[in-house]
């Protein structure tokens, strides 16, 4: 246990965190979220796993971090997956999902936890997010449709309203919002509802597992709150800024989000969505590439739209139109 408690009892919160090469992070994080743990009713535990990582990160929590559950995987096992296997060591009536580059302040778990308790159809919550510059990050989100994205790259957004975009940042971000979905970075779940729907598709490696997880939920009856009582400060994309041959080009990671985003709207939207989002997709590509030529604008400075239509038709095949995950 990560705070003193009585010996058998049941801590008010699991913290549970996915470590992947970020061994520089792990300090203050933990430090933040003892501090956190300190004015919790009944304390909390704490559970890492680390996904494999080449950074002495497991050995450096052994050795500093006594007091952590850990959980060593010998395989990087994606995000969902690795989640789902640090939850078989976590006891408490709510666990949290908090990223090693995620900080929290002092209240934070107290402040959520009080939230999750005055209202019992709160399954899942969020928190206002905040980069390390103090600017505000997507925290209470839409969820996503096969045209939602092409709409957006194409920026036809005012001249088709009724096509929600997943962010809608245009409010003050003050108060408390029902929400279809929000991030992982800060992801607090009711044991109970994990016990009804589970936790993460095994199939998501890497994206989509939080937006899928919480269509599921909503779909069981449950809630999605954003609390904007609790902030945290995000740095987002430190797991995946270590592993230089997964980020060459930020290639790797687009195809893993593409792959997800295949996988998900095969299962919530069936073959006629997967299908969709491919057209439309290329639809886009062609309406850009066109749209150039028209203006006969060079197009230095510009990303060509072709590399990312190839690679949705190329996820396509090997998911078999979001099937089957690659991995």
């Amino acid at each position: 246990m990560s705070t003193p408690q009585a010996v058998g009892s049941i801590p008010a919160i699991s913290v549970l965190l996915v470590s992947y090469n970020t061994r520089a992070l792990l300090d203050p994080c933990l430090a933040a979220l003892r501090a956190a743990l300190e004015l919790v009713a009944g304390g909390g535990e704490i559970v890492v796993v680390d996904n494999a990582s080449r950074d002495d990160s497991a050995a450096h929590l052994a050795s500093h971090h006594p007091d952590v559950t850990l959980i060593r995987s010998e395989h990087n096992l994606g995000f969902g997956r690795a989640n789902n296997l640090g939850l078989e060591a976590c006891h408490a009536p709510f666990v949290l999902l908090l990223n090693t580059d995620a900080f929290i302040e002092p209240e934070a778990l107290a402040r959520s936890l009080a939230h999750m308790q005055a209202h019992p159809r709160c399954g899942i919550l969020g928190a206002r997010l905040v980069g390390r510059d103090g600017h505000l990050q997507p925290s209470c989100r839409y969820f996503p449709s096969p045209l939602s994205g092409p709409v957006k790259r194409l920026g036809l957004q005012r001249f088709l309203p009724r096509v929600r975009q997943v962010d809608d940042m245009a409010w003050g971000h003050d108060e408390v919002r029902a929400c279809d979905w929000v991030p992982g970075c800060y992801y607090l779940v009711r044991r109970e509802l994990i016990d009804q729907v589970g936790l993460f598709d095994p199939r998501f490696f890497l994206y989509y597992e939080e937006v899928d997880h919480c269509r599921e939920a909503k779909r069981a009856g449950w809630e999605v709150h954003y609390f904007p009582g609790t902030q945290v400060v995000h740095w987002g994309g430190e797991s995946a800024g270590s592993d230089g041959p997964l980020t060459a080009g930020g290639r790797q990671l687009l195809s893993l989000q593409v792959e997800s985003e295949l996988l998900y709207f095969r299962k919530h939207h069936g073959l006629g969505g997967a299908l969709a989002c491919l057209a439309l997709e290329t639809v886009a590509a062609l309406a850009v590439a066109a749209g150039r030529l028209l203006r006969r604008r060079a197009a230095s400075g510009r990303p060509s739209p072709w590399p990312r239509c190839r690679l949705y038709w190329v996820v396509s095949l090997h998911t078999r139109l979001g099937a089957s995950p690659t991995r």
